[in-house]
């Protein structure tokens, strides 16, 4: 090992050459999720009450879902859906895994939680469909979109509550803080 190698804070541990800590979300995945949570919380949060600011960060929340979309298909390793979307088998197996607390640990997303990135990008793009067509001559004011827009909205409520449910049981069984690793981007190498 290099010094240099040696002089990078927590990076090795000084016995071998195995990382303590691993590289897993890049930047453009971190940022992706810490503003999605904080644009969905605002524009929630602003829905009745401050309709311009609302349909503002709706076109937001909409640029981050198309560039989550194309991030998935050329980005980094953990961020291309390829590895991360399994066969509904694989996602039955882990989450019976899962309720006997003995599930796999994954480096990147585990087949639940690949399963519910998918989830919440189909939701939230219902959400800016409907919202963005409440704006437009042809759909304003029809009762069918506003409906539409609000079973979105309490849908993806839901999953939020099932995602939060899931970091913290995965991070219980496996023993590590997920929440901080989609804060800093690391996570410990497989055991």
């Amino acid at each position: 090992m290099s010094d240099a190698t040696q002089d990078v804070p927590g990076a090795y541990s000084g016995r071998d050459s195995r990382p303590d800590r691993i590289k897993v979300w890049d930047p453009i995945v971190r940022v992706f999720h810490w503003s999605l949570v904080a644009f969905f919380l605002f524009s929630y949060l602003t829905g009745d009450e401050w309709k311009s600011a609302h349909i503002l960060s709706g076109y937001v929340v909409g640029g981050l879902i198309a560039g989550r979309l194309v991030w998935g298909l050329v980005g980094s390793h953990h961020a291309r859906f390829v590895n991360f979307v399994y066969h509904p088998r694989t996602i039955a197996a882990f989450l019976a895994d899962t309720a006997r607390l003995r599930a796999k640990r994954y480096i990147g997303h585990n087949p639940a939680g690949g399963a519910m990135v998918v989830a919440l990008l189909l939701m939230v793009t219902g959400i800016v469909t409907t919202g963005y067509m409440m704006t437009t001559d042809a759909y304003w004011g029809i009762e069918w979109v506003e409906d539409a827009h609000e079973i979105f909205v309490n849908l993806t409520l839901g999953l939020i509550v099932l995602h939060v449910g899931g970091v913290v049981l995965a991070s219980l069984e496996h023993r590590e803080n997920l929440v901080r690793s989609m804060v800093t981007g690391h996570k410990r190498p497989d055991n």
